[in-house]
């Protein structure tokens, strides 16, 4: 398939890029605000760069991909006017314009949390859940990821992952995990319209998503 990866400079992005072009059939497309940042992503192994901006008009961004993986962020340090308009706002047009497209496959990374949005973060956690909620009743197979903190952690190809956890304590997930959960989504049939937590753990991913 061809799979637009929105926020592919970013962190967990790259991640997700260099997977799909060394792990998978699929073939990235690496969508971007800055045309500088192309070099670096056809080495990681993207198709194509594609230039655009979640805050401008995104309409036409999806048109011939088989697949949308969302990735992109506003970033820690910018404040709330900037993630609604990114994580929410931009999130939701992207549904729109893929709902437009005919795509076949959403996959949205979110955030534990964002089901009951609280907390310093609670401003983030809102817009992941309202962007979360119009990807739920937009029609498409969807897939929504939400894993707890992230780190820089090498990949362990093991996680625990269900709809709901239950965090006892601050737990995490390296992202090149996550770029793996989110690569599988479109892989694995019983990730089709599936809501999932995920944190470090001890089941394969592929066996874990298979019985969620």
């Amino acid at each position: 398939m061809k799979v637009l990866v929105v926020g592919a400079n970013g962190h967990t992005g790259r991640l997700l890029v260099q997977y799909l072009a060394n792990n998978s059939d699929h073939h990235p497309y690496a969508m971007v605000r800055n045309e500088d940042q192309e070099e670096e992503l056809m080495e990681l192994g993207a198709v194509e760069v594609i230039v655009a901006d979640l805050e401008a008009d995104i309409s036409r961004v999806t048109n011939g991909m088989d697949a949308v993986i969302f990735a992109a962020g506003s970033g820690s340090k910018t404040g709330p006017d900037k993630t609604i308009s990114v994580d929410q706002e931009g999130a939701i047009k992207l549904i729109d314009a893929a709902k437009s497209s005919s795509v076949k496959h959403f996959v949205m990374l979110s955030s534990i949390g964002a089901d009951d949005p609280q907390g310093p973060i609670e401003h983030y956690l809102t817009a992941k859940r309202i962007a979360d909620d119009h990807l739920k009743n937009s029609g498409l197979t969807y897939t929504i990821v939400r894993p707890g903190r992230l780190t820089h952690d090498k990949a362990t190809g093991k996680v625990e992952l269900a709809e709901k956890i239950e965090l006892m304590d601050d737990r995490s997930i390296p992202r090149a995990d996550v770029a793996h959960v989110l690569a599988a989504s479109l892989e694995i049939n019983n990730a089709g319209n599936k809501v999932m937590e995920i944190l470090s753990g001890d089941k394969e991913i592929e066996s874990a998503m298979e019985m969620l």
